[in-house]
């Protein structure tokens, strides 16, 4: 199951991601999004952990609990959606 982790202090690692949601089970992977400009932290990230009740427990154990200074917000992933391409896209 993948996970949404939102509201991430910017100084959160992909590490300190997966360590926060091993409380609750195994966690496949833990990703947090970079900026590709500034290399910076987007400030969210996915977990995907492959026990979806463990993937629940982490939903309900960590949704607006605090990490490095931040409540989290925790859901359960949507699908990816095709987005229409931006013009400075194309080339």
């Amino acid at each position: 199951m993948k996970i949404y982790a939102g509201n991430l202090s910017y100084n959160v690692s992909n590490e300190d991601l997966r360590a926060a949601f091993a409380q609750f089970g195994t966690v496949d992977s833990a990703d947090v999004i970079m900026d590709r400009a500034t290399g910076r932290s987007k400030g969210f990230g996915f977990v995907e952990m492959s026990d979806a009740t463990e993937a629940k427990a982490a939903i309900e154990g960590l949704n607006g609990k605090d990490l490095d200074g931040r409540n989290l917000n925790v859901n359960e992933a949507r699908p990816k959606t095709d987005r229409p391409q931006r013009s400075y896209d194309r080339y």
